[in-house]
């Protein structure tokens, strides 16, 4: 399995040097990307919303700090489908380890003490209803995941998880290089606070890419992509036929979240 998923990911990484992108020198760092696993667990009002968020405080975040993956991002949605939801995002610069990461997990006695309430929670009462998962690769231009300024302070903070399917693969492949192209630029001079930008290995509803945004609020969100759509640079990119001889977004799919209190994002 390690060998397929890495296989897939060495496309990718050659699909993006044959449209010749090159890194922005905006983005964290040229070199080394990362891989994300996204996983959503869906659950139902009540016990299971203090359960998982017991888990993944408790259990799951020192137990994947102690396997080198970190930081990782815990959130609730605000605005959304299919509410209460907890989406985790966990980073790594090995595929590996993400591959392997739930059997390591097992094999650590002090997770195993501290999970088990979650990881024993019998049918009759399931510690959640179900779990989505996809494995992203990060874009060539943003490599790494950064932080917002306001986690170390543990502020305030608003995010938005925007997914961007197209109808093929070269629609799929354009719309990344259009990222790496300049629409980095454009979100870095309207104010916004990237945190990653994905390209989805596996998942559901391919070809797709994923990206996070950080704000202050939801009033500062909507300030920001004022500026962004009236941007005579966006407006610039956005005609360039290179990425506008076609609808090569077909689909958006946006949810806002807000971080849990012990989330590392």
């Amino acid at each position: 399995m390690t060998a397929s998923l890495a296989a897939s990911a060495l496309a990718a990484s050659k699909t993006t040097a044959a449209r010749g992108a090159t890194p922005q020198s905006t983005g964290p760092g040229t070199s080394g990307r990362e891989y994300y696993q996204l996983r959503r667990y869906q659950l139902r009002s009540g016990p299971q919303v203090k359960l998982a968020n017991g888990y993944f405080e408790q259990a799951f975040i020192p137990a994947a700090n102690r396997l080198d993956i970190r930081p990782v991002g815990v959130f609730n949605i605000v605005t959304g489908d299919r509410s209460p939801s907890l989406y985790v995002l966990i980073p790594s610069t090995s595929l590996e380890t993400l591959v392997h990461l739930d059997s390591r997990l097992a094999a650590d006695g002090e997770y195993s003490k501290a999970a088990a309430e979650f990881l024993e929670a019998p049918a009759t009462a399931p510690a959640y209803e179900r779990m989505e998962s996809s494995l992203m690769i990060a874009f060539e231009g943003w490599p790494k995941l950064q932080i917002p300024s306001a986690t170390a302070a543990r502020g305030p903070r608003t995010f938005e998880l925007r997914t961007y399917e197209s109808p093929s693969d070269r629609d799929h492949v354009r719309k990344v290089e259009m990222f790496n192209s300049g629409e980095f630029e454009v979100f870095r001079h309207a104010g916004f606070q990237s945190v990653f930008y994905g390209d989805t290995l596996v998942g559901s509803r391919l070809p797709h890419l994923t990206y996070m945004l950080a704000f202050d609020d939801l009033a500062n969100r909507n300030k920001l992509w004022s500026a962004f759509g009236g941007s005579p640079e966006w407006k610039k990119l956005s005609s360039d036929q290179r990425f506008a001889f076609e609808e090569i977004v077909s689909n958006i799919t946006n949810v806002i979240l807000s971080p849990a209190g012990y989330s590392q994002i």
